[in-house]
């Protein structure tokens, strides 16, 4: 995932925002999860007992060194060790068909500019008040999108990505779940998913809509009970709460944007709230009522001051906890780029900066998980919390 609206990267989240700060030193470390916890069915919602904590989700796959969101990607996370594969972004085909890309406009992360005979339908679209320009997964059938190949989406910053450029289709959700069946049953133990409907609110007025096509192909492959190993996530409360209805069990997860938006659903409902009511206690507690965790961006776990340097932790992990709600922050990636000021290295926004320090000191915090397009990296600083 992404925050729904782009705007800086350091754009400075006080500690304030989210009801003032913890000190690092009262923060809780995580531990692993021993023989007896993962016997244990009394484990939280969010917390099943076979996944250590904190884990790590493969953000996309390994989306660092693959183009996101392709088998290559997916594999090469697995084969890291990733305790969870985020095979979201769902978005819809023109026939209806689920497939796996970061946004429905997909100029960036497909060779479709490639392709004359599509040409004519590169459009202007507004997109949760957004106006975008591009070619749109809802205006292809699947038979159509299956003559793209995927490529990197931030060339100008992975550009060792784009040796694999067009190696790998775009893929359905189905056919993500079958390589994680095919995975799991080589290896003996489930793949884990998080999957998250990609402005369903968008789709849904389109005749398009995401969770009933979604709560289908759980069902099929038996994994929409309490226990399945699959996260369900959303940046629209509504959505979470449509596939509770259509009677998804498993775990799900609010995603939060900055404080200062408004859901998408909440805009189309006339729902005054910002992501800042809902980082409140009450906030939390509101969640807790129809999900089992939250996916924060990561200067809501700790602030950054106007320099975009790391500041301290705020409370939302604390106050998440008491809620009963899992805390899995998104999206921690080695390069100097995407890292705070003071974690970075050298001047080349592309070069790898102190990741491992930024992991350490957000592990630190007492998190349960996070996303990371690095997951390498992202597993050598979990390792270090698991043995407290």
């Amino acid at each position: 995932m992404e925050k729904r609206h782009e705007p800086g990267r350091r754009t400075v989240l006080g500690a304030a925002a989210l009801g003032g700060a913890a000190v690092l030193a009262g923060a809780g470390t995580a531990r692993a999860a021993g023989p007896a916890d993962r016997a244990a069915r009394s484990a939280p919602a969010g917390r099943p007992a076979e996944l250590p904590r904190p884990l790590v989700v493969g953000h996309r796959g390994a989306s660092g060194y693959r183009p996101e969101h392709t088998l290559g990607s997916y594999q090469l996370a697995l084969d890291m060790g990733a305790d969870v594969i985020e095979a979201g972004d769902l978005v819809p085909t023109k026939d209806g068909h689920l497939i796996l890309r970061h946004e429905p406009d997909i100029s960036a992360t497909t060779d479709i500019a490639q392709h004359p005979e599509f040409a004519g339908r590169r459009t202007t679209k507004t997109i949760d008040g957004k106006k975008i320009t591009g070619w749109f997964t809802e205006d292809f059938t699947l038979a159509e999108i299956k003559t793209l190949r995927a490529k990197e989406r931030i060339p100008d910053v992975r550009q060792h990505n784009t040796a694999y450029n067009g190696v790998w289709p775009v893929l359905t959700f189905e056919e993500a779940l079958k390589w994680a069946e095919k995975k799991g049953r080589e290896r003996g133990r489930p793949v884990w998913l998080h999957i998250e409907t990609k402005h369903p609110t968008y789709f849904r007025k389109l005749g398009l809509g995401l969770e009933e096509r979604l709560a289908k192909l759980l069902r099929r492959y038996g994994r929409h009970t309490a226990h399945a190993p699959n996260f369900l996530q959303s940046f629209e409360p509504s959505s979470l709460k449509r596939l509770g209805d259509l009677g998804v069990k498993c775990p799900k997860v609010v995603l939060l944007d900055e404080p200062s938006v408004r859901p998408w659903d909440f805009v189309e409902a006339g729902d005054p709230r910002t992501t800042a009511d809902l980082l409140t206690p009450q906030g939390l507690r509101w969640i807790a009522g129809f999900a089992q965790g939250i996916g924060p961006w990561l200067p809501q776990i700790i602030a950054q001051d106007d320099k975009g340097k790391l500041g301290e932790p705020t409370t939302l992990v604390r106050d998440a906890h008491a809620a009963g709600l899992v805390v899995h922050p998104y999206t921690v990636r080695n390069e100097n780029s995407f890292l705070p000021l003071d974690f970075r290295t050298g001047k080349n926004p592309g070069d790898y900066g102190n990741a491992l320090g930024y992991f350490k000191a957000l592990f630190a915090t007492g998190i349960d998980g996070l996303f990371s397009d690095n997951p390498d990296t992202a597993l050598l600083a979990a390792a270090e919390f698991r043995r407290h």
